[in-house]
């Protein structure tokens, strides 16, 4: 969804030396919801009930998996094997990616740009990711780090011309959450949960809680949700794109900063901490992210995934194909198959240097230690 960021360093000793899967079910609960959210989205025009599944997922669910990317991101100046990677884990598979998906446009719907500063679809996240180790160690030298990407993530609302060109407008929006979990490595919040492991069902409690408070208010105000636009979960437009030029516009996108956090914050609390079934599909993050809109973009074009008045039940048959389409797209067989778009490893683009070629990458963009 490489060696992408890792806390000020690659991590501790007993992480290099054993997995930890609360990240790798975290990881996969994550994407498994982004496809549920592309699945459902063509119904939302005319399903309130799949508005309040789509909302509940964009409230919190790319401000996690920022979060984990974050968490394992250095913040040191990057070595010249680490630039390399950069190009490997995320430029390449990028490249690779909008050239498939234009071909596929030009055939589907006889579209015939081929314009790398757009990204297709899923590939914004990408982009971000670029921006992110690019904006990092700079970031980190003055104070206040995680203060300063929520300026920006606010401030960047009023700029009408920073658009979605290389996903910056969309980047800057979920900058602070890929900060935060940068910040939370140094704070050694995972480290301290022992601390609190006999106090863990109050807070899964207050977990729970926070999330039925969230449903309810998409349950009891979707008329409100239906006459705002939103692109407010997506961090992605100014504020008067978002038809709000009203100076406080600044505020309600550091309310809906906040309102993400709280429930990412939630969604840890209860993602499982031991090895689980989903355990191992952890390690596929990407791709489950790049491939799943493959599938998913026949359906919606044809009209499979779009229709009047649709009935609850296509809802839920969405739903649980998206959660298969996940499983499946994690398998080693799919991961056999795509691996040289996915985690393409072109030796001989590079010249040698000093620190010798760049050998295959121990972590996805994501931060997921790849299996061998």
């Amino acid at each position: 969804m490489t060696t992408v960021p890792g806390a000020a360093n690659a991590g501790t000793a007993g992480e290099r030396r054993r997995r930890v899967p609360l990240w790798d079910n975290a990881r996969f609960l994550c994407v498994m919801l982004v496809v549920i959210g592309h699945g459902v989205q063509r119904l939302t025009a005319e399903s309130d009930h799949a508005l309040m599944v789509y909302l509940f997922i964009y409230g919190f669910h790319m401000p996690a998996f920022a979060m984990i990317s974050g968490y394992f991101s250095k913040a040191s100046p990057p070595t010249t094997r680490q630039m390399k990677k950069v190009l490997t884990d995320i430029l390449l598979p990028y490249a690779i990616m909008q050239i498939i998906w234009t071909v596929v446009q030009y055939f589907a719907e006889g579209s015939t740009s081929l314009n790398p500063t757009t990204p297709h679809w899923t590939l914004w996240f990408l982009l971000a990711l670029g921006v992110f180790r690019l904006v990092l160690p700079y970031l980190v030298l003055v104070r206040w780090p995680l203060a300063w990407a929520v300026l920006f993530s606010v401030g960047v609302g009023y700029l009408d011309n920073v658009d979605s060109t290389f996903s910056l407008s969309r980047a800057i929006g979920i900058l602070p959450f890929f900060v935060l979990g940068w910040q939370l490595r140094q704070w050694k919040i995972i480290e301290k949960w022992h601390v609190v492991e006999r106090q863990t069902w109050v807070i899964r409690s207050a977990a729970v809680t926070v999330f039925v408070a969230w449903a309810a208010a998409i349950v009891l105000f979707i008329g409100f949700w239906k006459s705002i636009d939103v692109h407010w979960l997506f961090y992605d437009d100014s504020y008067d794109g978002l038809g709000q030029s009203a100076w406080w516009a600044g505020l309600v996108r550091l309310a809906f900063l906040g309102l993400a956090a709280l429930l990412s914050a939630a969604f840890f609390a209860l993602v499982p901490r031991s090895t689980t079934w989903i355990t191992g599909f952890g390690q596929a993050t990407m791709y489950i992210y790049l491939l799943h809109s493959f599938i998913l973009y026949p359906l919606r074009e044809t009209g499979v995934l779009k229709g009047q008045q649709p009935s609850d039940w296509l809802l839920v048959a969405i739903v649980l194909a998206a959660m298969a389409i996940s499983i499946a797209l994690a398998s080693p067989l799919v991961r056999r198959v795509f691996r040289p778009l996915i985690e393409p490893r072109p030796r001989w683009l590079f010249r040698e240097t000093d620190d010798g070629p760049a050998g295959p990458s121990k972590r996805d963009p994501t931060g997921s230690r790849r299996g061998s």
